[in-house]
């Protein structure tokens, strides 16, 4: 298998600066797998839909065990929550994002051909109760 990145280095410098700094560890032991690498292979389990214990070796990604453990350090660090924010500011500033078929409040759905149409709300524990009591 060849090595084809996810991302591509453009992408990857206005990335990085997101990524948390790690000390390396003073036990020594095996270096840490570059972030950006980390990156792709998360983003190629993602991507296929494979297993993490599927990542292939030949893609030069690591390990998909140390690729989860990455994305899971990068989700309690906060990195993909300010990686959102991010992109959705640079899509805001280039005009790419479409609200079009956004819902505000999440109660009503655009139809097909653009009429607004009402989704009814499931009912409760509490109100079904009280509909039985009436």
């Amino acid at each position: 298998m060849s090595r084809k990145k996810e991302i591509n280095s453009a992408l990857w410098k206005r990335l990085q600066p997101l990524s948390p700094v790690v000390k390396p560890s003073l036990q020594g032991g095996r270096p840490r797998l570059d972030d950006e690498l980390a990156l792709n292979g998360i983003l190629f389990v993602l991507r296929t839909g494979i297993a993490w214990e599927d990542l292939p070796q030949e893609l030069g990604f690591g390990s998909g065990m140390t690729c989860w453990r990455r994305l899971r350090e990068w989700q309690a660090a906060g990195v993909w929550h300010q990686l959102h924010l991010m992109l959705l500011a640079e899509l805001r500033g280039a005009g790419r994002l479409d609200f079009s078929r956004a819902s505000i409040d999440g109660a009503s759905v655009p139809s097909p051909r653009g009429a607004r149409t009402r989704v009814p709300t499931p009912p409760t524990g509490a109100s079904s109760a009280a509909n039985a009591t009436s």
